[in-house]
């Protein structure tokens, strides 16, 4: 029995953990529940999963939940950066599922990873920020990062058996997002509606954004880099549209393993959560029956320049990574917002990216404050856009 803290436990990813756990309660239970503002779903969880610690954002939210509750149920509830590193130290707990959205899931895995804890990750923007940092605990720890992200799975499945040194390059596929066929011309039209739709993943609405923009495939590839420990240079975007393929690896003999499966994220998280082994999800296989095809190409940077400020900001290093993802946030908070339209992320980004006097080896104090620098930066060329 594996006992979990899911931090991000109201968000895709952590209802997906929370339904694999309800799928098998032989192999795990939830000791803790983190999530931000949504107190009536996570309400909802803990009356099911019966954690023994719940934590939201702020006092207020806190509150909320209590009332929701009631005081006879028997949860104790914390809020803020407190609260969530005390939800990813906690003894109990084996399996710190880091599922937040965005840079606040960076402080909760550091802390996870001090305390010993194996490290389901979700939260890419935790390697894109600090990667090395992060990597270098962990070995020191002894603590296994295990990949959530549907990409990063089948990579480390791939891996399984082999040498870092035999690895030619790494494959990442993408899907394209909505607008891979769109003419260039026509972005400045796209509305925030279309692009949350994605054609193949339900998942939540940054994270879509950043699939619609290929930001998600370059913060991917910063990932990848981190956590595989390989040069940048041998990781690649694919676009492969029908999202089967999950990603390959190329190896240096010519030889190339592919993972494949449906879309659906439990088969990774899953993954992660009982490696070595595998649960019996009894997930359908792609129909291979049925006349499936399986097509590639690549992307295209000039017309998805967020891909391409990704990798110079994974060639360059040191704080450009962190800045690269704060400005990201807060160009797709605005267009969230419907504040900025779709062609201006990437020109927020951009102009905050060059703007920036990058450290080479930052330690934690430094990343953290390249991030909030960054944010302000950003922030003032977002309003600048409104005015």
């Amino acid at each position: 029995m594996k006992n979990l803290s899911v931090l991000g436990s109201t968000g895709s990813i952590g209802c997906n953990v929370l339904n694999i756990v309800e799928m098998f309660p032989q192999e795990f239970a939830v000791d803790v529940l983190a999530a931000k503002g949504n107190v009536a779903l996570l309400a909802r969880q803990i009356e099911q999963f019966q954690p023994v610690l719940a934590v939201v954002y702020d006092e207020q939210r806190a509150l909320e939940l209590r009332d929701i509750i009631g005081p006879a149920v028997d949860v104790e509830i914390l809020f803020g950066d407190t609260g969530y590193q005390q939800a990813a130290a906690r003894d109990s707990v084996d399996v710190v599922v880091t599922a937040m959205v965005g840079a606040a899931g960076l402080m909760p895995t550091l802390t996870g990873i001090e305390a010993g804890k194996t490290i389901a990750l979700a939260n890419k923007e935790t390697l894109v920020m600090a990667g090395d940092l992060v990597m270098q605990r962990a070995a020191q720890k002894g603590v296994d990062i295990l990949p959530i992200d549907s990409e990063h799975s089948a990579i480390f499945q791939c891996l399984q058996g082999e040498r870092n040194a035999a690895v030619d390059k790494i494959l990442l596929t993408a899907s394209g997002g909505p607008f891979f066929k769109r003419p260039r011309e026509e972005f400045k039209d796209i509305t925030l509606a279309q692009a949350l739709k994605h054609p193949n993943w339900q998942m939540g609405k940054k994270i879509t954004i950043d699939s619609a923009t290929l930001m998600n495939k370059g913060l991917e590839v910063l990932e990848a880099k981190c956590l595989f420990g390989l040069s940048h240079r041998t990781v690649e975007v694919v676009i492969h549209p029908q999202s089967v393929i999950h990603s390959m690896v190329a190896f240096h003999d010519g030889s190339v393993m592919a993972q494949l499966g449906i879309p659906d994220m439990k088969v990774a998280i899953a993954y992660a959560l009982s490696y070595p082994m595998r649960l019996p999800l009894k997930q359908p296989v792609p129909n291979f029956d049925a006349g499936l095809t399986l097509t590639f190409d690549q992307p295209d940077l000039a017309k998805f320049p967020c891909l391409a400020l990704a990798f110079k900001a994974c060639e360059t290093g040191g704080t450009l990574p962190a800045v690269l993802n704060a400005a990201n946030e807060v160009a797709v908070h605005a267009f969230l917002n419907e504040s900025i339209a779709f062609v201006d992320i990437p020109q927020v980004i951009e102009q905050t990216m060059n703007r920036h006097a990058v450290v080479p080896d930052p330690e934690l104090a430094g990343i953290l404050d390249a991030d909030r620098w960054a944010r302000e930066c950003a922030g003032e060329l977002v309003r600048e856009l409104v005015d």
